[in-house]
């Protein structure tokens, strides 16, 4: 072969090599992943987040052929985990399983070593677990105007217990307070085994407590529902009404169980990993788990999870000034 024509078919190679990477997906889909996937919980294992997370991680593990490996980092109001996928590569190979207190967060904390917002891709929304009212069954109401009727009458006000200062519970209280003009005392806990156990035993008059955390003490009848903070009942506690049909109009709060990964993750990788989440949840088994525990199955693509999470930050934002609360 003669030098002239050999260099001419390398010149044609060179030629050809942009127009195939141009032609390949930018991140590979049908290759992703090809290593273990980390599922970073803010949280202790056991509570619902992680109960939740490893549910996905489950079932993710051999749709991807790859494990996805739960990693509990649990610490300062789930901020520590917050930090460490802020700060890992928009690779895919962490995700973020996290709840209303990532939102809180933006406006909650005086500083934060990274942006709620700016720093995190939003993938898909999963479930909602709405807050209920529960009141101890030393309380003597039964309805949502009884139980502002009581609360007007001591003097001393009403003992509210929460799962912390600046969580979504102790928020809601603290607007709950302002909109039925009761006096309030808010009570933090280090989380909701306590907090039950104090509002089971009558030394807290009342709580806005996730559902999945006091579903078994209102179907029991050891705790007395009076209100659900969402738009709709709940399969689960069917006979308790909304605030809105108990007679305040607009009162809405919960929590709420979301997968989240770095800033700058490519939108092709978002798209496939929100498809796989979406298809596991909505399998039929799956979203029995999540109803029965007590959650409203929502499931959202990223864009619909990306407004929502506006206006969460929004309505969060506005919580925490009537609240006053305020962490360094």
């Amino acid at each position: 072969m003669s030098k002239m024509l050999m260099r001419r078919r390398a010149l044609g190679l060179m030629a050809g090599a942009p127009l195939l990477s141009l032609s390949a997906p930018a991140f590979g889909q049908g290759r992703y992943p090809t290593r273990p996937v980390r599922f970073v919980v803010p949280y202790p294992p056991g509570g619902a987040t992680d109960v939740i997370a490893r549910m996905i991680a489950e079932k993710l593990t051999p749709v991807w052929g790859q494990p996805v490996v739960v990693e509990n980092r649990a610490g300062a109001g789930a901020t520590l985990g917050a930090e460490v996928v802020a700060r890992s590569e928009p690779d895919g190979y962490t995700l973020f399983e996290t709840t209303s207190a990532h939102t809180i967060s933006k406006s909650l904390y005086r500083s934060l070593s990274y942006d709620p917002i700016r720093d995190f891709t939003a993938i898909t929304l999963t479930a909602i677990v709405p807050l209920v009212l529960v009141v101890s069954k030393n309380v003597p109401a039964t309805s949502l105007r009884e139980f502002i009727t009581w609360g007007k009458a001591q003097r001393q006000g009403i003992t509210f217990g929460s799962t912390g200062n600046g969580t979504a519970q102790h928020l809601t209280q603290a607007l709950f307070a302002l909109k039925a003009e009761v006096r309030s005392e808010h009570v933090p806990y280090r989380g909701d085994a306590p907090l039950n156990t104090d509002v089971l035993g009558g030394l807290v008059d009342a709580s806005f407590s996730t559902l999945s955390a006091v579903l078994p003490y209102i179907q029991s009848g050891e705790m007395k529902a009076i209100a659900l903070a969402h738009p709709n009942r709940m399969q689960a506690i069917p006979n308790v009404p909304t605030f809105a049909e108990a007679g305040m109009a607009g009162f809405e709060a919960a929590t709420w169980f979301g997968t989240f990964a770095p800033a700058s993750l490519p939108n092709d990788l978002r798209e496939k990993i929100a498809r796989d989440i979406s298809a596991l949840v909505a399998d039929p088994a799956f979203t029995r788990r999540l109803v029965e525990m007590g959650g409203d199955v929502t499931n959202y693509p990223p864009a619909r999870f990306d407004q929502f999470i506006a206006a969460e930050t929004a309505r969060w934002a506005e919580a925490v000034r009537v609240s006053g609360a305020t962490i360094n």
